[in-house]
């Protein structure tokens, strides 16, 4: 008799566990690939976790042998590039929006009515 195990969305973002583990099975900490990058700590590595750190997350998935994308996925597009966060993702949705209704984003700024 099998059993069915619950697959992880792929959609989803891996735990900070999982990423841990499959580190762990490959023999690598994130003190390790610190070092290896010159980092004093691997604090700078763990803060992927929390927040997008492009950089960081590509260090910890070449360690794994895998893209960003597959551990990340919320984090980045379809085509693999980098989703924008923050103040950059408010810049590019309002630029996104603006060229749907056919202005710029600057002749936007002078359409706002109060």
């Amino acid at each position: 008799m099998a059993t069915n195990t619950a697959k992880k969305p792929v959609d989803q973002d891996w735990d900070s566990a999982d990423v841990k583990y499959a580190l762990h099975k490959k023999g690598i900490t994130l003190s390790s690939i610190a070092e290896a990058y010159g980092l004093t700590s691997s604090s700078t590595l763990s803060s992927v976790f929390t927040r997008s750190y492009p950089l960081n997350e590509k260090r910890i998935a070449d360690a794994i042998g895998v893209h960003p994308m597959e551990i990340w996925p919320s984090r980045y597009n379809k085509d693999g590039s980098v989703k924008p966060r923050g103040f950059r993702a408010l810049q590019f949705n309002a630029t996104e929006k603006a060229r749907k209704s056919k202005t710029t984003a600057a002749d936007s700024r002078f359409l706002k009515v109060a």
